[in-house]
């Protein structure tokens, strides 16, 4: 694949002594989009650990860029262009909103501008506090925070759990104009897998640590019979990974 970005070359990592992912292989390309499904507990989150660097690889190698990271720390990987906005938002409660994302911005296409534009509710909220925030506020804010970064990859855990649905409906707009017109590279986990598969271009599903299925996205959405055996019924409404 050319201009490969990110690369897993047969990952086998886990958590000390345990191993979680085995054989992982992908390649993700600039301005590349993928989708990562499957049931709950099936390693997708672990995943995206590894690729920033909190898991322990007993085999295999990471690339980014055509070099090899697999033992560099996660703040380096940060600062090489690796962006991660994770489950837990980790949101700063006593900071505003424009000091949660200037924090540790750094120069680049998104700025305060671009992200307000992105998200146009984070502009009328900027002088509020991370605490007064709404659960979707801070997701929107999660991300924007990760964009402030000006990474070339974005690693999206679930950023549409638990959200109601105008909120989702938002979201889902804006990732699709990060997606389509900013041509930010992006790997997607989401429970809502048509909705993740409407947003990306590829996608993979994984099943106990390994990836079982691979796809484009636009063919995967129109096979059922693939997405009810490793998903489940109502693959739209999947669980935490």
């Amino acid at each position: 694949m050319a201009d490969v970005l990110l690369a897993l070359d047969h990952v086998r990592a886990g958590y000390g002594d345990a191993v979680v992912l085995d054989g992982i292989w992908l390649e993700i390309p600039s301005h590349g989009s993928l989708a990562v499904l499957g049931r709950n507990g099936v390693g997708k989150s672990t995943l995206f650990l590894t690729i920033m660097g909190y898991t322990r690889i007993v085999r295999g190698r990471i690339q980014w860029r055509g070099a090899d990271i697999t033992g560099l720390a996660p703040h380096r990987r940060a600062r090489a262009g690796l962006g991660w906005v994770a489950q837990e938002r980790e949101i700063f409660p006593s900071l505003t909103l424009e000091e949660n994302l200037t924090v540790a911005s750094r120069p680049g296409r998104w700025d305060l501008a671009a992200v307000y534009g992105l998200f146009p509710r984070l502009a009328e909220r900027r002088a509020h506090k991370g605490h007064q925030l709404s659960g979707g506020e801070q997701q929107m804010l999660a991300i924007a925070r990760a964009l402030m970064i000006n990474p070339a990859l974005l690693l999206l855990d679930e950023p549409l759990e638990g959200l109601a649905p105008i909120i989702v409906e938002e979201l889902a707009s804006a990732l699709k104009r990060m997606l389509t017109q900013e041509g930010t590279a992006v790997v997607l986990i989401e429970q809502h897998a048509e909705l993740a598969l409407s947003l990306t271009t590829d996608a993979v599903i994984m099943e106990r640590g390994t990836i079982v299925h691979r796809a484009r996205s636009a063919d995967l959405i129109r096979d059922a019979a693939v997405l009810e055996r490793f998903v489940g019924l109502g693959a739209g409404n999947g669980s935490r990974s």
